[in-house]
């Protein structure tokens, strides 16, 4: 690193990445873009252009294309920002807790770990307060314990470890997908079968990087595999258990998109639009009703089966979904009874 770039200065590494063995020719410029969420495209030339991003230890300019395995680091003037969580007392439904594992119900609209713009009143900031004597809890770590994650507004079961032994455990349950995860999601439309499977690799959107996208020919993503049943059919919506094989972000929630029947209210795959029903008034405020009873999706991880890290017993755990999600399934079996009372047998 020559004097004459960074004066007195030191640089820190912010970023370090290695391209895959089977990475095809791109410039870094948008190998970067699309590897870092939140930082745009001239930012990332600025970088280049003032000699702060590195390929296998050298300068490269924003044309520079990446090869396989080459190393990539970016550089800058400060050291990397790291954000000290807090324990913060925020209630917690606890399910079971015991020496090496705690199960949660996490309510919708809680986001399960900090990230970008979410420091503060994620799970990871009550359980470290309700953990605050476990010193597995007080180690710095972003995600302590955690093994699997939910989206900000699915509601439902999360098991998280109490000791780096149990965490090592149930990472390799997940890993060997021994665990049993099932869902209940209000979807919109009919669904042709009582059950089916829905296969489909799940990766990036090419449009837009913060979704997710089905790739079905698997060209690229990872495998991921939804199996559901038809639990309740009403009218314009379905309720649907859903049974992971595979735990891919948002993955039934694209799959379902990919089906043509979006989770009800879903902002971020289209459920949130009124996609079934009649052109009345009167029905379309039923509808907004009812997405107004909900912060986000229709989905709850209503059940968690795994061995216990320590014991080995199989345990099983369910929880009921969270009131909006009842009070809108109540108003669509109202809805529905209503109509079958006027319309002629």
């Amino acid at each position: 690193m020559s004097d004459d770039r960074t004066g007195n200065h030191e640089l820190f590494e912010h970023f370090r990445f290695s391209a895959d063995p089977g990475q095809s020719l791109l410039r870094i410029d948008k190998f970067l873009f699309n590897k870092l969420e939140g930082v745009s495209r001239s930012r990332i030339k600025a970088a280049a252009d003032a000699g702060n991003i590195l390929v296998n230890g050298s300068e490269v300019k924003p044309s520079y294309r990446v090869k396989p395995e080459d190393i990539i680091s970016i550089l800058l003037p400060h050291p990397p920002r790291k954000v000290e969580l807090q324990p913060e007392n925020i209630p917690l439904d606890i399910i079971h807790e015991d020496e090496a594992i705690i199960v949660v119900n996490k309510p919708p609209g809680m986001v399960v770990h900090p990230g970008v713009g979410n420091h503060t009143g994620t799970l990871v900031n009550a359980l470290m307060y309700h953990l605050r004597d476990n010193p597995f809890f007080n180690t710095g770590e972003e995600r302590p314990g955690l093994v699997h994650r939910i989206d900000k507004n699915t509601s439902g079961l999360l098991v998280v470890a109490k000791t780096e032994l149990a965490l090592n455990k149930l990472a390799s349950q997940f890993f060997h997908k021994t665990t049993k995860r099932t869902y209940q999601a209000l979807v919109w439309g009919d669904l042709k079968q009582e059950e089916g499977t829905i296969r489909g690799h799940i990766g990036r959107s090419p449009k837009e990087r913060k979704l997710m996208y089905v790739f079905p020919g698997g060209e690229q993503g990872k495998e991921a595999v939804t199996h559901y049943r038809v639990l309740e059919r009403l009218g314009y919506v379905n309720l649907v258990e859903c049974r992971l094989e595979t735990g891919r972000t948002h993955q039934i929630r694209v799959h379902f998109q990919f089906l043509s029947h979006p989770v009800f209210n879903d902002p971020e795959y289209g459920g949130n639009q009124i996609l079934r029903g009649t052109t009345f008034s009167k029905y379309k405020q039923f509808v907004i009703n009812c997405f107004n009873q909900l912060p986000g999706q229709a989905l709850h991880a209503g059940s968690l089966g795994f061995a216990h890290p320590s014991s080995g017993k199989e345990m099983v755990f369910e929880a009921t979904p969270p009131e909006g999600f009842t009070v809108v399934l109540n108003k669509w079996r109202a809805y529905i009874q209503g109509r079958k009372e006027i319309e002629p047998s």
